[in-house]
């Protein structure tokens, strides 16, 4: 039988670190069910799902590459050929790509920055059940993730937007956990009489 971990449930999760040093394997399968259904734990005012994951591998990576650089022509016409190519090669050999649609519903009483919150909780759920399995990711943004034309590659016709991309594989190096600032200069009490302050804001200053 095999033993138990040691390692605490929130010990993995502050071990956790953002990679784009990716190798194969990405997870498949009833793997990736579930790491996607992590997201979908993630707090949702209304009920309103507004996730949509586009899991993209294999063959379909070149092709989908060359979306995103037309994307970025589009967007950022002033963008240096080296940027261009550089999205062309993360988007072509990186293991998976999750596309994070969000499903908008504007007319609703729930605001539309709650709906993006709730994607944007569900896509660091998704991103701690890939650490916890062993996996490894990054997310990426940018203009072109605004590209009307990319998005309908997507099936998110207007109002529904994207969040941007999951970079996912293995990391390519076991010990990837980057140092974090100290929690103290980011958190304070609240007692009613003195004023708030954060140490982060001070040393903000002093730079």
């Amino acid at each position: 039988m095999a033993q138990a971990s040691s390692v605490s449930p929130l010990n993995v999760l502050l071990d956790r670190s953002s990679t784009g040093d990716l190798v194969a394997p990405a997870p498949h399968g009833d793997v990736l069910a579930r790491i996607l259904s992590a997201g979908l734990r993630a707090p949702d005012h209304g009920h309103l799902c507004p996730w949509r994951y586009v899991v993209i591998t294999g063959e379909a990576r070149p092709t989908f590459a060359e979306h995103v650089v037309a994307a970025v022509a589009r967007q950022e016409p002033e963008a240096p050929e080296k940027k261009r190519e550089k999205r062309r090669k993360r988007f072509s050999e990186t293991p998976m790509i999750i596309a994070l649609g969000m499903h908008l519903r504007p007319d609703h009483k729930v605001p539309v920055m709650e709906q993006e919150m709730a994607v944007a909780a569900g896509t660091m759920n998704v991103l701690n059940a890939l650490h916890m399995e062993g996996f490894g990711g990054v997310w990426i943004s940018g203009a072109f993730c605004e590209d009307r034309s990319l998005l309908s590659q997507l099936g998110l016709e207007a109002p529904h937007r994207l969040a941007g991309f999951l970079l996912v594989g293995t990391p390519e190096k076991s010990d990837r956990c980057h140092t974090r600032p100290d929690i103290g200069d980011y958190m304070a009490f609240w007692d009613g009489q003195s004023p708030i302050a954060f140490g982060a804001d001070d040393r903000r200053k002093e730079r």
